[in-house]
């Protein structure tokens, strides 16, 4: 019966993140942890909604529950993520080697690890990774042009160069 319970919470929550409503999604994910603590996905829409709201170190701690027991590149990637936005970007870069260990072109990774390579100073290495992103999947072409992450290099000839 419980299960049952979890899975219509489950369907609440996205239902209520499809609809915008992130802060009442995350009281769905955190009523389904205080019946199944350990509960993956629920950890993961947790963290997802908190990295939203910019509460980026508390992210961080539902993505390392995932962690402690298993192996999950979503839960990494997103953690990567966080402490990309907080500053910290060589654990940022770490999360994303991880990743990409397991899934070496995976664009998103790769966009992520590029977009943190240029914030710590690391500019043209950056850039050649987002070309090759670009390469891989050309949507990033148009992420890349709108990014506020980029928009300190929108002026360098080379990364003019790998959106034309």
């Amino acid at each position: 019966m419980m299960t049952e319970t979890i899975e219509s919470l489950l369907n609440s929550g996205q239902t209520l993140m499809n609809l915008g409503n992130p802060k009442d999604a995350l009281v769905i994910y955190d009523k389904i942890l205080s019946q199944e603590p350990k509960h993956i996905l629920a950890l993961l829409k947790k963290g997802h909604i908190l990295g939203q709201l910019a509460r980026y170190d508390q992210a961080i701690v539902q993505y390392n529950k995932v962690l402690s027991q298993e192996k999950n590149l979503l839960a990494l990637l997103n953690k990567g993520l966080a402490h990309h936005y907080l500053g910290q970007v060589d654990i940022a870069l770490d999360c994303y080697e991880q990743v990409l260990k397991e899934k070496p072109n995976n664009p998103t990774t790769l966009y992520n690890k590029a977009s943190s390579l240029i914030k710590s100073g690391k500019i043209l290495e950056g850039i050649k990774i987002l070309s090759d992103v670009i390469q891989l999947d050309f949507s990033f072409k148009e992420k890349a042009k709108f990014d506020i992450e980029f928009q300190h290099i929108r002026k360098l000839n080379e990364f003019k160069k790998i959106l034309s």
